[in-house]
């Protein structure tokens, strides 16, 4: 599979016209799509989305973003599993010298088991981890 993983922040990137990085972020996944990529995320991340949405640009923007991301075939779900949340909350724990919220690492474990090495995020704690940041 050639996945491209979407964090929150990339979610939002997309979903706000007046993020810094809504055209490139934009453009990245559009470009991934047209490669006959798919998209990859998670419960936590569309949990923290949601939220997100609806405190920055309000409920129908986080239900709009919800009809089309839950519908999409381009969009594979992973759900975080009572094992994922254990190596999550290790990481979690394990780098005190970092500010990694614990869906960050959840993300982080989904992206190694799936080997996956891109992701769709303006967070750099991906990059801090390893992964390769678009835009």
């Amino acid at each position: 599979m050639k996945g491209l993983f979407v964090d929150t922040a990339g979610w939002m990137a997309c979903a706000d016209a007046a993020d810094p990085s809504h055209a490139q972020a934009c453009a990245a996944r559009d470009l991934w799509l047209e490669q006959q990529g798919r998209l990859v995320t998670t419960d936590y991340v569309a949990d923290e989305t949601l939220t997100l949405l609806r405190l920055r640009i309000g409920l129908k923007a986080a239900e709009a973003w919800w009809r089309q991301a839950d519908g999409s075939l381009r969009l594979r779900w992973e759900w975080i599993t009572p094992a994922r949340a254990e190596k999550a909350r290790a990481i979690f724990f394990r780098y005190q010298d970092k500010e990694f919220s614990l869906t960050d690492c959840t993300s982080f474990v989904v992206m190694r088991e799936l080997k996956l090495r891109e992701v769709l995020t303006t967070d750099r704690h991906f990059a801090q981890f390893g992964f390769a940041m678009k835009p």
